[in-house]
């Protein structure tokens, strides 16, 4: 049975996404708990809420924030449970408190002015992307806070679809589990999910960009902390005495492959990204982000950091550079290559839609790929944000609905 929204679906798709934007739920990385902000448990508690009220079944919130329920089968047949997981923390990467949403009707292909008191503009040239969505409707920021799309377009996509799919009983599918993480921004969104009550064979995060994309690989994933110390001597009696943990700080990052960064790399290509760096003459920190597709670069890549540290002891004195490296997460192509009907399913569901599926790897990680190796093989497939993190994000209400038409077609078609 193909799917085919309404205007009325539209409007409860739109207004679900605005009243989610308008919750501030971002995370906060280096805190323990989870989630690791009291803020969080607003957004959760009216999800949990919004869920019983459409009428799914068992629905829950636990200690930790994560929120689940479930569509039954209404088949005779003997169908797997699939899932389908967003996240809705918002990243700390820009402030995600009072997002005043815009909305552009038949967007007409020009620079939109977000905000006429700061001049704030989003500009084709910046983002061309703008010009493959001519006529739609856009949802942006007013310039001061990022919208909040990544991910609560992809929980607005899940709970809209799962709000149709119990009023059209006559669509028959399996059991369905939906499930809502926090702290995915942060790198911890999967680790509390208990893969085991959600009960799915399979499941896909709705965590993706541009209409179409479709994943099941991503990096290889560490965070690497280096502290260093230094010798404080007063400046005026500092020769041969002193040593600046500051300028040993520029040393250790000047020795990184400078070809080797974000801004200098696509495709399955790995980097070294400086975070954030802190210090002073006594004391100083670096903290990187180290990241491959390949699991042997990936681990040469944190040898060639140790090693770096090692040399630098050497010329310096043993202890003056410390560097503790932790793996994040791993590509779920290893969990997932063996299973590739769950892709060609999420593929197919696509093209029912008009969606021409564009598979490739993500230059990040999702939820999915923790819950992979918890167990759990989780693609991602598309939710129609662009630009996400920022001031210039922005999504497509149309792009919206495919996705939601994406999660019912899957639903449908699993035997």
């Amino acid at each position: 049975m193909s799917t085919n929204l309404t205007s009325q679906w539209e409007d409860k798709l739109l207004n679900r996404f605005l009243k989610y934007v308008s919750f501030h739920s971002t995370s906060e990385a280096g805190i323990e708990k989870i989630p690791s902000t009291e803020r969080q448990w607003n957004i959760a508690n009216y999800i949990f809420n919004e869920l019983k009220s459409i009428g799914l079944e068992n629905v829950s919130i636990d200690e930790n924030g994560y929120v689940m329920g479930f569509i039954p089968s209404n088949s005779s047949q003997e169908i797997p449970t699939v899932g389908f997981i967003s996240h809705y923390d918002t990243s700390p990467d820009f402030s995600g408190e009072n997002v005043k949403p815009k909305i552009w009707k038949n967007y007409d292909g020009n620079d939109l002015l977000l905000n006429e008191v700061t001049g704030f503009t989003l500009k084709v040239t910046e983002f061309p992307e703008l010009k493959d969505h001519m006529g739609e409707t856009l949802i942006t920021t007013d310039g001061t806070t990022l919208l909040g799309a990544d991910d609560k377009a992809g929980i607005a996509e899940i709970v809209t679809a799962a709000e149709y799919l119990l009023q059209h009983p006559e669509i028959k599918h399996g059991r369905i589990a939906i499930g809502f993480t926090p702290d995915e921004e942060v790198g911890k969104g999967a680790d509390l999910f208990d893969v085991k009550k959600f009960g799915a064979k399979w499941a896909y995060t709705v965590d993706g960009g541009e209409v179409g994309e479709l994943e099941f690989e991503n990096f290889n994933a560490g965070g690497a902390v280096i502290s260093i110390t230094g010798k404080s001597v007063h400046p005026g009696s500092a020769k041969g005495k002193m040593i600046n943990a500051g300028l040993l700080a520029v040393e250790f990052a000047n020795a990184m492959p400078s070809d080797e960064t974000p801004a200098n790399t696509d495709g399955y290509e790995g980097f070294y990204h400086l975070t954030k760096i802190t210090g002073n003459v006594e004391k100083a920190q670096l903290q990187y982000i180290i990241r491959d597709h390949d699991f042997k670069k990936y681990e040469s890549r944190k040898a060639f950091m140790k090693d770096v540290s090692t040399k630098l002891n050497s010329k310096y004195g043993e202890g003056t550079f410390k560097i503790e490296i932790e793996d994040q997460y791993f590509n779920m192509k290893e969990k997932i290559e063996d299973k590739m009907y769950i892709i060609d399913i999420a593929k197919t569901a696509m093209e029912k839609v008009g969606v021409t599926p564009n598979i490739k790897a993500i230059r990040g990680g999702t939820d999915g790929s923790k819950l992979s190796y918890m167990g759990l093989p989780c693609p991602n497939i598309f939710a129609g944000g662009l630009n996400f993190h920022g001031p210039y994000e922005f999504v497509p209400l149309e792009s919206m609905l495919k996705a939601t038409q994406v999660i019912i077609e899957i639903s449908q078609n699993i035997k």
